[in-house]
């Protein structure tokens, strides 16, 4: 047990670093591509409100949520090997 959790704890942490440099940089990405649409049609009015509202809708995305795998692909694959490793 205290060996699972000597695994689990940095693996833990270290995942969380990832997924926050991961959804950083997506949002990054998203919004140049937002700013970027905004240059190229030539759109007039409030260039941070169109890049707010574009943030917003990309929140609340499905591609928004898959970066989540970072967190279930190791963990479901350490998983499977545990079990593989004991059972078969």
């Amino acid at each position: 047990m205290f060996v699972m959790l000597r695994l689990l704890v940095p693996l833990l942490v270290v995942l969380t670093v990832i997924y926050i440099g991961v959804s950083l940089y997506s949002r990054r990405v998203r919004r140049n591509k937002l700013e970027a649409y905004w240059d190229k049609k030539g759109v007039t009015g409030d260039r941070e409100a169109f890049v707010a509202r574009g943030l917003k809708k990309y929140d609340a995305s499905f591609r928004r949520k898959l970066i989540l795998g970072v967190y279930v692909v190791p963990l479901a694959l350490i998983a499977f090997l545990v079990y593989f490793s004991n059972f078969m």
